[in-house]
C-alpha cells in the first residue's frame, strides 16, 4: 500500500494546576480558540474544545506526525504560556501534570461533542473531580487515586 491513511479521533481531559478556577470568563472562548490553533498547527484539526473553569475538554483528529504524548506536551505549554499574558491573576497559571485521552467511536461524536458544548451546566450539577472519576471507570481506565490530583 502506497498510502498511510489516518482518522483517529480523541477526547483529552486536562486540569488546571490543583484544579484552580482560573479559566476566567474574559479568556475562556479566546483559550479555547488557542488551543484549536495549536492543535491546527500540529496537523491535529479540532472538532470542539470545551470546558469549564478548572479543565479543559478536547476532541481532535490524532495526526500520523506526532505522538499523543507530544501533542499534549505542546498544547499545555503554549496554552500556560499564553494564559499568563492575558491577565494579572493568571501569572501563576498552569496546568495538572497528568492528563486523560481516549479514542472515540464516530458513531459517539455527536453525543460527545453535545456534552462537551454544555460543561457550564453540566458543571453547576457536578464538579470536575467526580466527572473525571466516572469518565475514567467508564472507560475501564485503571487508576491510582493518590495520583490523580496534583
Amino acid at each position: 500500500m502506497g498510502q498511510s491513511l489516518v482518522k483517529n479521533y480523541l477526547h483529552i481531559i486536562f486540569s488546571t494546576k490543583y484544579r484552580q478556577p482560573l479559566i476566567i470568563p474574559q479568556v475562556e472562548s479566546e483559550l479555547h480558540a488557542y488551543i484549536g490553533g495549536t492543535c491546527k498547527a500540529l496537523d491535529c484539526p479540532i472538532i470542539i474544545v470545551g470546558g469549564y473553569v478548572d479543565h479543559i475538554h478536547i476532541l481532535c483528529f490524532l495526526s500520523k506526525k506526532i505522538t499523543l504524548m507530544e501533542l499534549v506536551q505542546k498544547i499545555k505549554a503554549n496554552s500556560s504560556k499564553w494564559m499568563k499574558t492575558k491577565h494579572q491573576s493568571l501569572l501563576n497559571f498552569r496546568w495538572q501534570n497528568g492528563y486523560a485521552a481516549f479514542s472515540v467511536n464516530p458513531a459517539d461524536m455527536e453525543r460527545l461533542v453535545s456534552y462537551i458544548r454544555k460543561q457550564h451546566a453540566h458543571h453547576n450539577k457536578k464538579k470536575f473531580q467526580d466527572e473525571y472519576r466516572e469518565t475514567l471507570i467508564e472507560h475501564d481506565m485503571n487508576f491510582d487515586e493518590r495520583y490523580l490530583w496534583d
